[in-house]
């Protein structure tokens, strides 16, 4: 099954945290960004974790190779995202990547930001970071 990846799952990978390993596991079994993950992704490196351009390239570079090609924001996936963020209520920059992993065939979408667990347009959101629950013996 397809999986599309959500802007924090790249800032964890890029990051010195405690995630960062997690992140870099569910990365390198491939899958899909969006354009707009990316410029997400720039934005952050540069506000908030002061990072320079040649380390952002690296990065960049390194999800250009693991993952497949990103996919743009088109007119559809704009009316799909306005629909998911009405009947949802949610913000629409979260509604445009659901709408954008659902337009891509994906069935999953790796995220901490959203109801792990939930399906909305046929995408399933996980929350990579979630402990697992105890196995039932």
């Amino acid at each position: 099954m397809k999986v599309f990846f959500d802007t924090n799952i790249l800032v964890y990978a890029a990051g010195d945290e405690e995630k960062s390993a997690v992140a870099w596991e569910v990365l390198h079994s491939g899958g899909v960004v969006s354009i707009q993950v990316l410029n997400e992704f720039i934005n952050v490196a540069r506000k908030k974790m002061r990072q320079d351009w040649p380390m952002i390239e690296t990065a960049l570079g390194y999800f250009r190779d693991a993952l497949d090609e990103p996919v743009s924001l088109t007119g559809e996936t704009h009316q799909l995202g306005v629909e998911i963020a009405r009947r949802h209520g949610f913000h629409i920059y979260d509604s445009m990547i659901i709408a954008s992993a659902s337009l891509a065939g994906c069935g999953i979408l790796y995220t901490e930001d959203l109801a792990d667990g939930a399906v909305i347009a046929g995408v399933q959101i996980r929350n990579p970071f979630k402990p697992s629950p105890p196995a039932v013996s």
